[in-house]
């Protein structure tokens, strides 16, 4: 990836990640900055800058560790490597967190993450399942900094119960040799392809993400899709019907006999509209005041009739073109 320059924590590098990032960046302008939470310069950017934004990298040490219970896939989602992401897709959760700053933050403080990780694991009488990417995409990520071909095999060896992540990317050939032991679980998020190329800016093509999940499949990783963010655009259920008949044809016989489904509609948020207005004028607008309605501060998810009208489509699709494929929830 081709960064404009790179914003630091002095202090990471002391850090083992963070000398290995400064030699591998070194062409690059490095700003210090006191903290990788609050970068004036960047705060202070017009919307209009948010694509510009995202050609800056962040480099900092992270000091918030908190797991927050999921019950979804995971028992838990877990702070780790990586925060935002180069990627622009018009819907992207981070925004809200973040606003315009969501661009990619790395963590050079991996020890110390897994460490805490594995000493959890091991302390649960029963097996816990961490989800590790929920902040970032952690295929993206690991093209920059190889956390990945850290973590796999650490956890594999030392840790108890298992990983999981999601990716909207294909580059996943320097894991498929990694010693994972079945404890890792991949999960490609997937949507049509016009909405890929409109919405999901910066993420690879469907066909790729089809292949990746089959190559990590066959290399013994357990496999998911996520369909997700479900977005009742015009003409959805003619998209999502060729989505699912594409998956038929192109996913291996065994990632469709052990894949299970999550199911996520979109929400929405005022900071994604003025962004998007501003950094994305030609960009098409994805709040409809027909469909939608508020949820909690700022933010906008479907109605219910919408969402149920959507559940019972999906569910109906996905039976009549994939068979008896376990949906794990619908969100």
């Amino acid at each position: 990836m081709n960064f404009d320059a790179v914003y630091f924590e002095p202090d990471s590098l002391t850090y083992e990640l963070g000398r290995q990032l400064k030699a591998q960046f070194a062409n690059l302008p490095w700003i210090p900055v006191e903290s990788h939470n609050s970068i004036s310069e960047m705060q202070q950017k017009a919307n209009a800058e948010f694509g510009k934004m995202k050609r800056n990298l962040i480099i900092g040490i992270r000091k918030t560790h908190k797991y927050v219970e999921n019950h979804k896939v995971s028992d838990y989602l877990v702070p780790y490597t990586s925060s935002g992401c180069t990627a622009m897709c018009l819907y992207c959760y981070l925004v809200c967190n973040y606003n315009k700053c969501a661009y990619l933050r790395l963590f050079v403080n991996r020890e110390q993450m897994l460490d805490r990780l594995i000493k959890k694991g091991r302390a649960s009488e029963t097996p816990l399942t961490f989800e590790i990417g929920s902040n970032s995409d952690l295929v993206l990520e690991n093209t920059i900094t190889g956390n990945l071909l850290y973590t796999i095999p650490r956890f594999a060896e030392e840790g108890a119960g298992k990983l999981t992540f999601p990716s909207k990317f294909h580059m996943v050939d320097s894991l498929l040799d990694l010693p994972h032991r079945g404890k890792v679980i991949f999960r490609m998020s997937v949507n049509p392809q016009p909405l890929i190329s409109r919405i999901e800016l910066g993420t690879s093509d469907l066909q790729k993400r089809i292949e990746a999940v089959g190559r990590m499949c066959e290399a013994g990783y357990p496999c998911g899709l996520l369909i997700a963010p479900v977005m009742l655009v015009e003409g959805w259920k003619a998209l999502y019907t060729e989505l699912l008949e594409q998956l038929r044809a192109g996913l291996t016989e065994k990632v469709r006999k052990q894949m299970f489904l999550e199911i996520i509609l979109m929400t929405y948020s005022y900071v994604h509209r003025a962004i998007n207005g501003d950094a994305f004028p030609g960009a098409p607008d994805l709040y409809d005041s027909r469909l939608m309605t508020g949820r909690g501060r700022g933010k906008y998810c479907y109605i219910p009739t919408a969402r149920a009208e959507a559940e019972a489509y999906l569910r109906q699709e996905i039976k009549r073109v994939l068979g008896d494929v376990h949906i794990l929830y619908v969100s």
